[in-house]
């Protein structure tokens, strides 16, 4: 009966034992996994967006023309949205592509007060070189391999991310309300 005591208390033992190790292992084993800091924080409202004094149709013209100053080819111009991009070239194996969105909606109810929502995405692309090299056979000596410098040289997208930099939205919204004053008498129509 004392034998059997034990044995119980040994088996329980174990068991505890057998938990408290598994424990550990998983936490051995969730340690590994990445983990990425937080990346939003939904705090300000100034960087992405700006109150105008206009109509909403008449804040995307504005906000269209004043893309097109600045180089940006118009994919999309409507009433409530204009998207635009525009390519970059800073050094001879890379290239960045920025592509700029605008949301207009209406903050008011007579609609003579909207709201510009805009975002800014840059792509980032680097050159990619693969160097090929050729087998040339002749019958006598075999097979050799020389190394030719033909290659396959493309593109490759490295990086994608949004602009969070109040001054670049601030200089953005300031020159769209220099547009605004062209536009304001425009009577704009549906497109």
């Amino acid at each position: 009966m004392n034998l059997n005591g034990k044995h119980r208390r040994l088996a329980h033992a174990a068991a505890i034992i057998s938990g408290v190790l598994g424990i550990f292992l998983l936490a051995g084993c969730v340690s590994t996994v990445k983990s990425f800091p937080l990346q939003e924080k939904f705090g300000s409202t100034a960087t992405y967006s700006r109150l105008f004094d206009a109509r909403p149709e008449q804040t995307c013209e504005a906000a269209r023309r004043a893309l097109l100053s600045q180089g940006y080819i118009i994919n999309t111009a409507r009433v409530d949205l204009v998207e635009g991009q525009k390519s970059f070239q800073p050094e001879a194996e890379s290239h960045l592509q920025m592509a700029i969105r605008v949301v207009c909606a209406p903050e008011s109810a007579d609609g003579k007060i909207s709201l510009g929502f805009v975002t800014a995405l840059q792509d980032s692309y680097q050159l990619k070189k693969s160097n090929n090299s050729a087998s040339l056979g002749v019958g006598a000596i075999g097979s050799v391999s020389l190394p030719f410098t033909s290659g396959n040289d493309s593109m490759v997208k490295v990086g994608s991310v949004t602009i969070s930099s109040d001054a670049f939205y601030d200089s953005f919204f300031e020159l769209v309300s220099r547009y605004l004053a062209t536009v304001d008498d425009l009577p704009l129509t549906a497109q």
